[in-house]
């Protein structure tokens, strides 16, 4: 049985506007370790809205993403925002097990990388700049000694856009 599970998108959606969750956008594509990137929810097993709640070092958060590493998530912008931020780790659910690397891209540039986060590390808040982007891409990669328990939380994952844009 194969565990992942890939989604793409043709065309673009509009580009968002003002302070938006990332879990409310469509995904131009999705790609996840084992079954589908979760919105508003941890990473389950093979059925969407299968996860739980996605919870970071005790704290629960209602919005963001929850996938398995290897996985990418990538959305269209339009050009129209300036700033990621989310809260990223390990969900509670794998305890102190698994291991990831949390990075973000901007148009095809990484413009974060984060060290590698272990199951019994604290949450880590990132801000990226992605100003001008017509594309943002979420990428979670193992720790390097495989993905088993990795759980990777995208943790109140938004983006801060303008009330314009050409898309």
């Amino acid at each position: 049985m194969n565990g992942s599970a890939s989604a793409e998108l043709d065309g673009t959606p509009p580009p968002p506007h003002g302070e938006v969750s990332v879990s409310t956008l469509d995904f131009l594509t999705a790609d996840n370790g084992w079954g589908p990137v979760e919105r508003d929810r941890g990473n389950g097993e093979a059925a969407p809205g299968d996860g739980k709640a996605l919870t970071i070092d005790g704290t629960t958060y209602e919005r963001g993403l929850g996938t398995y590493a290897d996985s990418t998530v990538e959305v269209f912008l339009g050009g129209n925002c300036s700033t990621f931020t989310a809260t990223t780790g390990l969900d509670d659910e794998v305890g102190a097990d698994g291991s990831v690397v949390f990075e973000v891209y901007a148009d095809g540039e990484r413009v974060y990388r984060g060290g590698t986060a272990h199951g019994s590390d604290a949450a880590v808040p990132v801000e990226a700049r992605i100003e001008g982007a017509r594309k943002l891409r979420l990428r979670v990669t193992d720790g390097g000694d495989g993905n088993a328990h990795d759980h990777a939380d995208w943790a109140a994952a938004t983006v801060r856009c303008g009330t314009g844009g050409t898309g």
